[in-house]
């Protein structure tokens, strides 16, 4: 079986303004260690998949930063789609590209800026879904919630599906020794969105649902076939495209019909929609840090629950992020749930609860013309 990974990382990364930047978005930035998300994410995938069958796709912006950031990745495998027009044609041009090269490779749609605590029990998963996927089933890993998450979208488990003909090594356990309660597929009853509080309480409690953690697998050929069925119009697109790679057209025909494409998610424009969706369910320590609360899920905190960076003093507080400039202290007295995050030219303090809230602020300042601050 061949992999070939596909990390979207065409991201903005609003929510982390004003770590996040237009140059320098949040799949970019150390949030969790010495290398940046993206860096990060290319680098759990081996053994299982080698460099050379991953693909990057990003915008013409940070091109040049993602063949930076990886030199070992052949530039070739460096997508560029000329605008950002979501998920769905970004999974088709990437499509296009693997099934030119293997008419039945196993694409693993992944995104650049997630966390894994637990790296091996995340290959297993993986592994696991690519064996559905092999036999024609678009395969979805979904992770078993720990607590009535509200910033979570969710997928509804249906009934199990026959284990897949080829097994993966080493899949019912990780490296690691944590037991992998299975990994067999199941079919997808639904996908939901975000609920509110109670809502995801009742989700945790019934058991029946998991975190949907935006990490699809599947062959090219199928989601190429899937996207023709549900979106014709954009597989008309996709197929012109196609057509061009590998001859001089190429480059002028992808900036001409691109940009044309609809802005919608691969979840609603596929997903959705179809009937071949199964879902492995899994358990490797995921999260989508989504905003700087969550920060504090993946970050050692000290005995008051607080997350520091940097030069940073909290007195009397509890529960807090801290995030100071180089070379300026920081300091919180007497506050508790509040994000204060100095990022040299701007400075940036809200409630916990407002965490995703952030990106409001971005919309304001473009509204302002203040794209010196984006």
């Amino acid at each position: 079986m061949k992999l070939y990974p596909v990390v979207m990382a065409g991201g903005s990364g609003t929510r982390f303004w004003p770590l996040s930047r237009k140059g320098r978005p949040k799949q970019f930035l150390h949030l969790l260690g010495d290398a940046p998300l993206l860096a990060a994410t290319v680098a759990r995938l081996p053994p299982l998949a080698k460099l050379d069958r991953t693909y990057v796709v990003c915008g013409p912006a940070h091109a040049r930063t993602v063949k930076k950031m990886l030199p070992e990745l052949p530039p070739e495998n460096v997508l560029v789609e000329p605008c950002a027009r979501n998920t769905a044609p970004c999974v088709g041009l990437a499509a296009l590209h693997v099934v030119r090269r293997d008419p039945e490779g196993i694409m693993a749609m992944l995104p650049a800026d997630h966390h894994v605590a637990r790296k091996a029990a995340f290959r297993d998963a993986l592994a696991a879904a690519a064996a559905v996927a092999e036999q024609g089933a678009i395969t979805t890993i979904g992770v078993r919630p720990n607590r009535p998450e509200t910033g979570y979208g969710y997928l509804k488990v249906g009934p199990r599906m026959p284990p897949p003909r080829r097994t993966p090594t080493k899949a019912s356990r990780s490296r690691q020794g944590n037991p992998q309660r299975g990994l067999l597929p199941h079919k997808v009853d639904c996908f939901v969105e975000k609920p509110d509080a109670a809502t995801a309480a009742g989700y945790l409690a019934g058991g029946d649902y998991l975190w949907n953690s935006g990490i699809f697998v599947f062959r090219a050929d199928v989601i190429l076939e899937e996207i023709r069925r549900t979106m014709p119009a954009l597989g008309e697109q996709l197929e012109s495209i196609g057509t061009a790679l590998g001859t001089p057209r190429a480059t002028r025909v992808l900036k001409k019909v691109f940009p044309e494409c609809p802005s919608i998610s691969i979840d609603y424009g596929v997903m959705e929609k179809s009937d071949r969706i199964a879902v492995i369910p899994a358990d490797f320590g995921w999260s989508d840090v989504g905003s700087f609360a969550a920060l504090s899920e993946v970050r050692a905190r000290d005995a008051q629950g607080n997350v520091t960076e940097g030069d940073a003093l909290i007195l009397d507080g509890k529960d807090n992020v801290a995030i100071a400039h180089p070379g300026r202290l920081l300091a919180m007295v007497g506050v508790d749930d509040v994000i204060a995050v100095d990022a040299g030219d701007v400075v940036l303090v809200c409630r916990r609860d407002r965490a995703q809230d952030v990106r409001k602020a971005v919309e304001e300042l473009k509204r302002r013309g203040r794209e010196d601050l984006l």
